[in-house]
């Protein structure tokens, strides 16, 4: 059964994190709803989480020591049902382990967790690979909220800005989800990138090894949303237009490229732990807008 957790804050912010898939269901920050209301006839999620995989893989599969694996878009963490770790009125820690289901998509054993942490204004999201198997586990992860567009009600046009500047060319996702090695142009210059729902209609923006650490969604109306970045080399930009969400991905990995037929443990962006070792991976998410003045 899915589980509600309803998390709290002095300050009188709130979150909502569904068991199933570890799915942040809901934040309130500041008295403003930062993750969109849901609508299953436009996109059934808010915010996926993603493990052991990031992206398509190539005809839908994984290859591990000579065998294929059906290991599908994202892997499978957002369709698993995770259970409570620890729990308190800001925090909360959920932890999925491999199973007969996992193995059969993912040779390996693991402990995958999630954490939330719930401070004024902000909101710390958190994963944890651990590699419980007795081999080098490789594996990617990552974080795919879906935020309010346009953000706190602005009518202005939005836009991301990023730490330093970064390169305007993003892959071209070809048809299946692969990565090209052809690249498409952006409107980005310099640290800015200017928002329009037409960039998305044909595929997401895919920023790979960003020199940035950090980044805002800026809302042109003195509101923004701050990411800061904890070991995710790469983000994401994704939305269906018209509908009224930008989903903001920080990601370890990506994609197979389209010229990519080997193993799991030889694709480009996987990490690789081995036996007992763990990764942390984080954003924190902050919400920050200009007091009117009376």
């Amino acid at each position: 059964m899915t589980e509600a957790i309803q998390l709290t804050h002095s300050s009188g912010d709130s979150a909502q994190i569904l068991t199933f898939g570890a799915e942040l269901f809901a934040w309130r920050a500041k008295g403003v709803d930062m993750i969109w209301a849901k609508d299953p006839k436009i996109w059934d999620q808010t915010a996926p989480v993603l493990f052991p995989i990031v992206g398509w893989t190539r005809d839908g599969g994984v290859r591990v020591d000579g065998r294929t694996y059906p290991l599908v878009l994202h892997g499978f963490a957002w369709k698993k049902r995770f259970d409570i770790a620890e729990r308190r009125d800001d925090y909360l820690r959920l932890a999925l382990v491999d199973d007969d289901e996992t193995r059969a998509l993912y040779p390996f054993a693991f402990r995958f967790e999630v954490e939330f942490r719930l401070s004024a204004g902000a909101l710390e999201n958190r994963l944890i690979v651990t590699n419980a198997d007795a081999r080098p586990l490789p594996y990617a992860c990552g974080l795919h909220p879906a935020f309010r567009w346009p953000l706190a009600g602005s009518a202005a046009p939005h836009a991301i800005v990023f730490e330093t500047a970064e390169r305007p060319e993003v892959p071209i996702v070809e048809p299946g989800g692969l990565l090209s090695k052809r690249v498409r142009k952006t409107p980005l210059a310099g640290r800015r990138l200017p928002l329009d729902p037409e960039m998305f209609r044909r595929e997401a923006l895919c920023f790979l090894n960003i020199a940035s650490r950090s980044l805002i969604f800026d809302n042109g109306d003195g509101a923004r949303l701050s990411v800061m970045l904890e070991d995710f080399p790469h983000v994401g930009f994704w939305t269906l237009p018209p509908a009224p969400y930008l989903c903001i991905e920080p990601w370890t990995g990506h994609a197979d490229p389209d010229d990519f037929y080997g193993d799991l443990y030889e694709k480009p962006s996987m990490r690789t732990l081995a036996p007992g070792e763990c990764a942390r991976h984080g954003a924190i998410f902050a919400f920050e807008r200009e007091t009117p003045l009376s």
